[in-house]
């Protein structure tokens, strides 16, 4: 088995369509078909299932691409090991990191940290919990930033610090000049809030649950900043992490603390317990944990 083999195999599984993994790994689908024909030829069983127009994975081929997975984490891992014999002169560092704190908390870690290692190659990339999450699980991300609690065996957490979750409401609205609110305002004012799939929301969901109702809001948005444009124009109320809102200072809406119950989130970093951390990761990780401090984020 050649590793190209393995690569387009691998790809193959991410699209399950022999056309458009063709055009992501840059040959032609006949190429394509050929190797993974030898490369079911030498495991001696059909690695996909071919229904019409298609392709699904067999459980060989799944078993496989759990193996494949770790065949690439362990050369990335050499790869690392041996770039570190190089010290912080050069290498790359990918980072996940939740929308909510790519602002105000990386980007001045991700400043310090260019200014002085120029040389390594520093991506960070907002995403989602459950896209860092299957990223880290894949080896494509190299930490990542997110609500805790994150559990898996591969998976090792650090804490950082808690997140306070706050109302913002539109600068002209009834409740703008109140010192607090309580969650149930929610129940009581049009709201404009993420989808059930994200974890804030689940978060407020469980939460108005002791209030015995579920949040019924006017408008879903899936970024934080579409949110804060609808209630700065009067759309409704919405609950997002404070610091967050803070760093905004948008005039036009108000922030009010939440109590009875006091929303938090613990944020953190996290990593693969079996994965090399280089000397860029821990270094990024020294100065996150320094921002943290300096800032004095709770």
């Amino acid at each position: 088995m050649e590793l190209k083999q393995l690569e387009y195999f691998m790809t193959l599984c991410q699209e399950l369509h022999f056309t458009r993994a063709a055009e992501k790994l840059g040959i032609a689908q006949p190429s394509l078909s050929q190797q993974i024909r030898l490369l079911e030829h030498e495991i001696g069983t059909p690695l996909f299932d071919r229904v019409g127009k298609k392709t699904l994975m067999t459980e060989a081929g799944k078993t496989l691409l759990h193996h494949g997975y770790n065949v690439f984490h362990e050369l990335s891992q050499a790869r690392a090991a041996i770039s570190e014999l190089q010290g912080l002169k050069r290498g790359t560092l990918k980072i996940g990191a939740l929308l909510t704190v790519v602002n105000y908390l990386l980007s001045p870690t991700a400043i310090r940290f260019n200014q002085s290692y120029p040389n390594i190659e520093l991506s960070i990339l907002g995403l989602r919990t459950g896209d860092i999450y299957e990223g880290l699980l894949k080896n494509e991300l190299d930490l990542g930033i997110v609500y805790l609690p994150m559990e898996h065996e591969d998976l090792e957490t650090i804490p950082l610090y808690k997140e306070a979750l706050a109302l913002a409401v539109p600068a002209d609205h009834p409740v703008a000049s109140e010192p607090i609110v309580t969650l149930d305002i929610i129940k009581k004012t049009p709201s404009v809030l993420l989808p059930d799939t994200y974890f804030l929301r689940q978060l407020i969901n469980e939460r108005c649950r002791s209030f015995e109702f579920t949040p019924q809001p006017v408008m879903e948005m899936t970024t934080m900043e579409s949110i804060i444009n609808m209630v700065s124009m009067g759309v409704g109320v919405t609950i997002l992490p404070k610091a967050y809102l803070d760093y905004h200072e948008n005039e036009q809406i108000r922030t009010i603390p939440i109590h009875d119950p006091i929303l938090t989130t613990q944020i953190g970093v996290v990593y693969r317990k079996n994965k090399y951390l280089c000397a860029a990761s821990r270094v990024f990780m020294e100065q996150l944990i320094s921002t943290v401090k300096d800032e004095q984020i709770d």
